[in-house]
């Protein structure tokens, strides 16, 4: 009996999965179509000049020593945030220490000679009213007293000096920012002049693009610029393009620089591609998310009058205006088009199966 309990179950089992993959596949029957598909038109859209370019922080610093001693703090390391006044690095300051006790110690000493040259300088002065002292008495003690001033400026200025260098042994943030790079280690030897940490501003990001100084005159900088970011596949609208005056005789290229909007989660040194408007054309193009890239072969899917898709073979053009590309041979105006080729190229897999 209970064998064949069990054998009743097991065949219940198989009747519900039965049951299960039918309904399956007759919920697959409305979804072997091509997708959604687009019409293959004549347009009138923006004709654009592709500039290769690389992202780079507005905001960049390189911070470096300016006083010579060791390195004793390294608080920081590459890709570390900070913000600002943030301590970062900290070079032995026994040294200027030193310089500075030494400072108030000889500003002490002047003041003293002058509160000395002062009272000299009064005292002559009441006496050569009661003709005690000769007018060349008074004129000495009163030179004296002017010395004793200009050097109490003078050594009162290079204890500022010694204050100031002391400051210099503290490396601190100017701004809120990412740490690039440390070019130092704890307990190297820091020298004036030589770099050590470089700070940039990730919030405001920009490009330089490099364009023919021939297609400079074609392009309308008016127009929107879109920037191209391939390791990350995004595209971007430039907030400003401005040319750097300066052309590079070597290459005959110049410079422009298209600020990125704030927060985009760039990095400096990122490869990209600008597209600048330089007039309209009228072509026949189709988007280029509809076109499909096997090896050397550039391909769409489409629609026959049966509704079925089929794949042809397409030569391309340039690219124009937003994500469109030029169609020069492999399909003719008021063709269909698959618009997703990936879920056209599986609907006949699909059909097939069923």
């Amino acid at each position: 009996m209970r064998q064949i309990e069990t054998g009743v179950l097991r065949a219940i089992a198989l009747v519900a999965m039965l049951a299960i993959v039918a309904s399956a596949g007759a919920a697959d029957v409305g979804s072997g179509s091509a997708g959604p598909t687009l019409e293959v038109a004549v347009r009138e859209l923006p004709r654009t000049l592709t500039a290769e370019g690389q992202v780079e922080a507005i905001r960049q610093t390189t911070l470096g020593a300016q006083v010579a001693g060791r390195i004793v703090a390294l608080d920081v390391k590459a890709g570390d945030s900070v913000r600002a006044g943030q301590v970062l690095a900290r070079i032995d300051a026994r040294t200027a220490d030193q310089a500075v006790a030494a400072g108030r110690s000889q500003v002490a000493e002047a003041q003293a000679n002058l509160a000395n040259a002062k009272r000299k300088y009064e005292r002559n002065r009441d006496l050569v009213a009661q003709k005690f002292v000769s007018q060349a008495a008074l004129d000495q003690a009163e030179a004296e007293y002017k010395a004793a001033q200009a050097q109490l400026a003078a050594i009162t200025a290079n204890a500022g000096q010694a204050v100031a260098a002391q400051s210099f042994t503290t490396i601190a943030a100017p701004y809120a920012g990412v740490i690039g790079a440390t070019l130092a280690e704890l307990g190297d030897m820091a020298q004036p002049g030589r770099p050590l940490i470089t700070i940039f501003d990730p919030q405001e990001l920009r490009v330089v693009a490099t364009v023919p100084q021939a297609a400079l005159a074609t392009l309308k900088l008016d127009q929107p610029v879109r920037v191209e970011i391939p390791a990350v596949d995004r595209s971007l609208g430039a907030t400003r393009a401005t040319v750097i005056p300066l052309a590079d005789a070597r290459t005959h290229t110049t410079r422009i620089r298209l600020d990125l909007p704030a927060g985009t989660e760039l990095l400096p040194g990122q490869f990209a591609r600008a597209r600048f408007v330089t007039g309209t054309i009228r072509t026949l193009a189709v988007p280029a998310t509809a076109l499909l890239k096997r090896g050397e072969v550039t391909a769409v899917y489409v629609i026959d009058r049966a509704g079925r898709p089929q794949l042809r073979q397409v030569r391309t053009g340039e690219s124009v205006g937003d994500d469109q590309v030029e169609i020069l041979a492999g399909v003719s105006p008021g063709e269909r088009i698959a618009a997703n080729p990936v879920h056209a190229g599986m609907a006949p897999a699909v059909a097939a199966a069923r």
